[in-house]
């Protein structure tokens, strides 16, 4: 069995120097983002002392979970509202287009919070959610226009796009 796996090249060790290769590259990689240094295993003090948790918010806890919750339901039925009835009603639209909005803003913002943590990545972390908040406004501006240029809004939209 070994000999036929080595006959076929499939025990050769071409791929070693590719893995060497990525390892020798990640460091050049990590000084182009500076990162705030941590100590090993992230324990700060020593392991005597009690833990310190983080202050607490009522916006960055059950509230902003509940908050998103909420506005994932609250989308299923205006997203379906103008396909069963036949018609685009401008309130409903607008609201749908808000909501989307928040929605991603809220995913987006907890990807950065959880992968661009602020205590190691400190100003990119800043950065990052500047950079969220920019193309949020710009996404506003966006839906502004879809409302006002499309005829339907973006019932209209997404029936141009279905029959596409």
């Amino acid at each position: 069995m070994l000999s036929q796996i080595s006959r076929l090249g499939l025990g050769s060790t071409t791929t070693r120097p590719t893995l060497q290769l990525l390892k020798n590259s990640t460091p050049q990689l990590r000084t182009f983002i500076k990162t705030i240094p941590q100590p090993p295993g992230h324990i700060v003090g020593t392991v005597n002392e009690a833990y310190v948790p983080p202050p607490s918010s009522k916006t960055h806890g059950s509230y902003h979970w509940t908050s998103e919750r909420v506005v994932a339901i609250a989308m299923s039925p205006l997203m379906l509202t103008p396909f069963i009835t036949g018609t685009a009603y401008p309130i409903a639209d607008a609201m749908m287009g808000t909501l989307l909005l928040y929605h991603c803003y809220a995913g987006f913002q907890s990807c950065i919070i959880d992968y661009i943590p602020l205590r190691v990545y400190g100003v990119w972390h800043k950065v990052a959610m500047g950079v969220l908040t920019f193309g949020t406004l710009v996404a506003g501006y966006g839906v502004y226009e879809i409302e006002n240029s499309e005829k339907e809004g973006f019932v209209g939209l997404a029936k141009k796009i279905w029959n596409a």
